[in-house]
């Protein structure tokens, strides 16, 4: 089995995902552990329950964060190695016919774990980058001694080289599960294929029958359209509620990895779903259906999830605000009440409105240059 540079650049979700994972921990943890050895030097009170706040905040941001775009990778890993397998089905039944085994064949998909490698590895690197900002920032508190920079080879190993050890097994694992078929299924291109019971006929309209069948189809993308509205909400309406309880840098930090996130995921799921439905598009555009009702029926279904993601991310972020305002900083003397932000909730549904409809726009424009032809030879 090959893969092509075509099928890794596919993968530039996980990279990406990767990449604001380890920056976010990379830089957190390490100050964690370079705060800890300041800790015999702190000599009052007031001090101390900084100190304790601070270490609290490394945990939580780096447990947060790390955790959900952990989950997220792994979704990302299941869903790419689905679709290669389902693209590539006849290459691989020839290879089991020919005698291979399903490890045999399986083995070959740890290269799935570079992007994991490329992406840890850019983040951490971007960590240290912008460490000196972060240490600079925390430093002018003047509650705690000044904390140094130091390097934890530790920290590398955690980061970047057991994420990539963890996912190139993993996709070994879940690539041997998912061609645990005969040979003659995948020659067929059966083994994706679920059976499904045969409903009873209704008056649906086709457009609105289409436009369920997507979504009963492709459940998997429902959770990149709710993530990447979920981390567009809570993180543009964290950073917005953040001027005065974090830094400037940790605000304008945090939107921008959620924007990052949500047009990424978002343009994952968009993209997949329309070239899964290229030839549907054709032969509706051959029918006279314009690319409007194209767009409609192949992207409709999956906009009430986007406004479901919208108001999960909302209430996240107001959860965890109010939990590490009123639990982690309690005992921290100035730090001022949180409440829920109406006006920047408002803003924010309303960029998020804009760009979704921009994205929707653009691949309607993308349907209508879809060529009859290409797709009828390919």
């Amino acid at each position: 089995m090959i893969v092509s540079i075509k099928d890794i650049f596919k993968m530039v979700g996980m990279l990406i995902v990767s990449f604001c994972a380890v920056m976010v921990c990379a830089m957190f943890l390490n100050y964690y552990l370079d705060l800890v050895t300041v800790e015999d030097l702190i000599t009052n009170d007031l001090s101390e329950i900084f100190y304790t706040a601070q270490c609290s905040t490394c945990k939580v941001v780096s447990g947060v964060s790390g955790g959900s775009l952990l989950l997220t990778t792994v979704v990302l890993l299941a869903f790419y190695i689905g679709h290669y397998i389902d693209t590539h089905q006849k290459q691989l039944g020839i290879m089991k016919a020919l005698g291979y085994t399903g490890f045999s064949v399986a083995k070959n998909f740890w290269v799935f774990g570079l992007p994991v490698f490329t992406g840890t590895a850019l983040g951490y690197l971007g960590a240290h980058l912008l460490m000196p900002g972060l240490y600079e920032i925390q430093n002018q508190d003047g509650y705690l001694p000044d904390v140094p920079i130091s390097f934890h080879p530790a920290l590398f190993f955690a980061l970047v080289l057991v994420p990539t050890a963890f996912f190139s097994l993993l996709a070994i694992g879940y690539s041997f599960l998912k061609l645990k078929v005969p040979a003659l299924w995948l020659l067929r291109e059966q083994s994706a294929r679920k059976v499904v019971s045969a409903k009873k006929d209704t008056d649906m309209p086709f457009l609105r029958e289409l436009e369920k069948s997507n979504v009963r189809q492709k459940k998997s993308l429902i959770f990149f359209v709710t993530f990447a509205v979920f981390c567009f909400a809570a993180m543009t309406q964290m950073s917005c509620s953040m001027d005065e309880l974090a830094s400037r840098m940790m605000g304008i930090m945090i939107m921008a990895i959620g924007i990052v996130l949500a047009v990424v995921t978002l343009w994952i799921a968009t993209t997949s779903v329309v070239r899964a439905n290229a030839k549907t598009i054709t032969m509706m555009k051959i029918f006279g259906y314009r690319a409007r009702d194209c767009s409609k029926a192949v992207l409709n279904g999956y906009r009430p999830w986007a406004y479901f993601g919208f108001a999960l991310g909302t209430v996240y972020q107001y959860m965890l605000l109010k939990i590490m305002v009123t639990v982690v900083f309690k005992d921290v003397e100035g730090v001022p009440e949180y409440h829920f932000d109406v006006p920047v909730m408002f803003i924010t549904l309303g960029v998020f409105l804009v760009l979704y409809e921009v994205m929707m726009f653009a691949y309607t424009k993308k349907m209508e240059k879809l060529s009859v032809k290409e797709i009828m030879l390919d």
